[in-house]
């Protein structure tokens, strides 16, 4: 299978994450898949924190969806503990579309009874909160806990071992120690960078001995799973009904005359 894994990232900008990111892909994925990595390169890549930048990226991250549909892939994944652009997207393909934040809470709730999130910073906890209501978690959720990474590049030199990569784990463990006397069965590095390090770093559970849930390799082995779920149900595994639907066929090509004609590639126009 042929899968693209959508970074919110400028490679240029974060060091050794690139290089590990593609290590961790290669190594969790099945012998015969296929993975894709693509960052931000038009605008953006560095602070998508703010919800504005964040909006400004995503163009990027829906064009590559409808590139990805073009171009035959089995599924997209967003991996961006936003979730970004993840319901525009699954509204644009007819094949499966994962988020990183989604995925990682519902597996959570299959290996604990609650969970809880380390939050890279104060102005993304809640980013990631909100996701948590959207998707009708609340009542396993007892709460997020932060770092205090305010510039997200800071996170690039934490990949070579040395007294940045110390600090940020140790920082990591404060807060995840904090979910843990919270109650927190399960932990999740809010954060694809941060998931990417701990799993570099082998460090796969709290000093207290809570489950640290890997969402990356959380997200590939899902997506997989997705797909063969998708080849089972004869191509029927995103629903079009209400949420997910794309323009009617009777009106796309009013819409493309007006947003461009790579809209919506899933869609044919009435035949005539």
């Amino acid at each position: 299978m042929k899968i693209w894994y959508q970074s919110m990232t400028r490679i240029t900008e974060w060091g050794g994450y690139p290089k590990i990111l593609r290590g961790i892909l290669d190594r969790v994925k099945d012998p015969d898949t296929e993975i894709h990595v693509a960052g931000i390169t038009e605008i953006g890549g560095v602070g998508d924190q703010f919800r504005y930048l964040e909006y400004l990226e995503t163009g990027e991250v829906l064009k590559n969806v409808q590139r990805a549909v073009r171009e035959g892939y089995d599924a997209f994944m967003v991996g961006n503990i936003a979730d970004p652009g993840l319901r525009e997207a699954r509204e644009i393909a007819n094949i499966p579309v994962l988020g990183l934040c989604e995925t990682a809470m519902h597996v959570a709730c299959m290996m604990g009874a609650n969970f809880s999130f380390v939050t890279i910073n104060e102005k993304f906890t809640p980013r990631v909160v909100e996701n948590v209501h959207r998707a009708g978690l609340t009542s396993r959720f007892v709460g997020a806990n932060r770092m205090a990474i305010d510039r997200l590049t800071d996170l690039g030199p934490a990949f070579d071992p040395g007294p940045t990569q110390d600090a940020v784990v140790a920082q990591f463990n404060a807060a995840a120690r904090k979910s843990a006397d919270a109650g927190a069965e399960v932990v999740i590095a809010a954060g694809g960078v941060v998931m990417a390090l701990l799993a570099h770093a082998g460090i796969h559970e709290t000093p207290d001995g809570v489950p640290i849930l890997n969402g990356i390799t959380n997200l590939v082995k899902m997506t997989e799973a997705a797909v063969k779920m998708d080849r089972i149900m004869g191509g029927r595994f995103v629903s079009k009904k209400c949420a997910y639907a794309p323009p009617p066929p009777d009106q796309i090509e009013t819409f493309r005359k007006h947003y461009g004609q790579d809209i919506y590639p899933t869609v044919s126009p009435p035949t005539k």
